[in-house]
């Protein structure tokens, strides 16, 4: 399962309107093009913002949350006892590191790949939470085959390029929307003849 925050779609533009004597209307809400009054509106779309700017804040916390892991990772690998024998017996024997190795590139790659074509989409979902579990797993496999120490930095360096686009994509999705509301907050405000 993956974990998935998605931002509020901005107004459209084809839906929202104000008419001639600057009443803003609301079909999208009402479903009949009834007038909302324009403080309604900027009200809404100042709402809208402050949604976003929590939202967007979530690639940064995703992003220290995976430094974390990787500390605490890396200070395993240098300090901790190997695993005793009695677990080993019951868990089984480790997978080979090869095919970690091959695993840990497939799933950077299709990681890569989809957060790309949710950028090309203009989608505003957030996964990064899903992405730290996978890497902690990797951690964890590689410190179950006592092979960490050797096979940490690719697993860093593979997540902080995911994590980072990750990132990327939330903020600059966010931030798109957060101009469209300050637009539309400042249309609202022009074509409002009786504001004071």
């Amino acid at each position: 399962m993956s974990a998935k925050t998605t931002c509020p779609a901005a107004p459209d533009p084809l839906i929202d309107d104000v008419d001639m004597t600057g009443r803003f209307f609301s079909s999208r809400r009402s479903g009949t093009g009834t007038p909302e009054p324009p403080l309604a509106g900027q009200s809404r779309s100042r709402e809208r913002i402050r949604q976003l700017q929590t939202l967007s804040r979530k690639g940064l916390w995703g992003f220290a949350a995976f430094l974390l892991i990787s500390l605490g990772a890396l200070a395993g690998a240098s300090f901790l006892p190997p695993l005793p024998a009695h677990i080993r017996q019951t868990l089984g024997s480790a997978p080979p590191t090869n095919l970690i190795s091959i695993a840990l590139v497939v799933y950077s790659f299709s990681a890569l790949v989809l957060i790309l074509s949710r950028m090309s989409s203009g989608s505003g979902t957030y996964r990064g939470w899903s992405h730290l579990a996978y890497l902690g797993a990797f951690y964890g496999f590689y410190y179950y085959a006592k092979a960490l120490e050797a096979n940490f930095w690719a697993i860093f360096t593979a997540g902080i390029t995911v994590m980072a686009l990750e990132h990327y994509h939330i903020w600059s999705y966010c931030a798109e929307n957060i101009r469209k509301e300050q637009e539309r907050i400042s249309r609202l405000e022009r074509q409002n003849p009786l504001r004071e």
